[in-house]
């Protein structure tokens, strides 16, 4: 039985104009329909698919500020998302969730800045910008995480050392298993070995799921750390 709090989402093609730029991304052109079936899913593919798009649009049909935060979060520095997010339709699960959060890497400055002026006076925000890119992301991950939530990542990795993914994928990890849902995207071969997890890839043209040692992000990783010296002779020699 599915009981993740987002179980699919449909988009309506008749809301999107006929000369949209979505109409040019191939995994999201001839999809109509998409199913949750695991309390993490990740979105996989290369810079273009699309993957950021189909994210931003559900964290913002299901309630979160554009440019990302908690859904008390209103405020705007850039209008960017697309009119996907319109075309929306979710099927929710019997289960409300107790909280949520859309993480986003661009605009992670601006949230951090906001933080100051959405700070609860009883529980003083943590001066996000006097820490480093890096340990300002994770403190508000560990943060923001809790049971029986519901939250958007995208990159989260992308600030992070590989220690501090590895602290990342395991507030990931246990948060999951106390009841929330988390829809990711990354390029990070370590946020992918998340246990039990599925993945969705949006290369070859159309979303379809994967195994992670089918990844890009896997296998260019493997390849380069078993085959260093050969992968980077050759990639000087074509520079020369």
């Amino acid at each position: 039985m599915n009981h993740q709090f987002i179980q699919k989402i449909f988009i309506d093609w008749d809301r999107i104009s006929p000369r949209s730029y979505l109409r040019n991304i191939d995994a999201i052109r001839g999809l109509d329909s998409l199913e949750f079936r695991k309390p993490i899913t990740f979105f996989v593919g290369e810079n273009g698919s699309g993957k950021s798009t189909m994210l931003e649009a559900a964290a913002i049909a299901s309630g979160f500020n554009p440019e990302g935060g908690t859904k008390n979060y209103s405020f705007s520095t850039y209008d960017s998302h697309s009119e996907l997010c319109d075309a929306l339709r979710i099927s929710r699960g019997y289960r409300k969730p107790g909280w949520g959060y859309f993480l986003r890497a661009e605009s992670f400055y601006n949230v951090a800045t906001k933080e100051e002026d959405y700070a609860d006076p009883t529980h003083p925000s943590q001066e996000l910008h006097k820490k480093s890119h890096g340990e300002s992301f994770l403190a508000i991950a560990q943060r923001q995480l809790k049971p029986n939530g519901l939250y958007f990542l995208d990159e989260p990795e992308a600030a992070l050392s590989p220690q501090r993914q590895l602290t990342l994928l395991m507030e990931i990890y246990e948060c999951a298993r106390q009841e929330s849902q988390f829809i990711i995207v990354t390029h990070s071969p370590i946020l992918l070995g998340i246990p039990d997890a599925e993945i969705l890839s949006f290369d070859e043209g159309q979303m379809h799921p994967c195994e992670y040692e089918e990844t890009d992000s896997y296998q260019v990783m493997e390849m380069f750390i078993n085959n260093r010296e050969q992968i980077l002779s050759r990639l000087i020699e074509c520079e020369e």
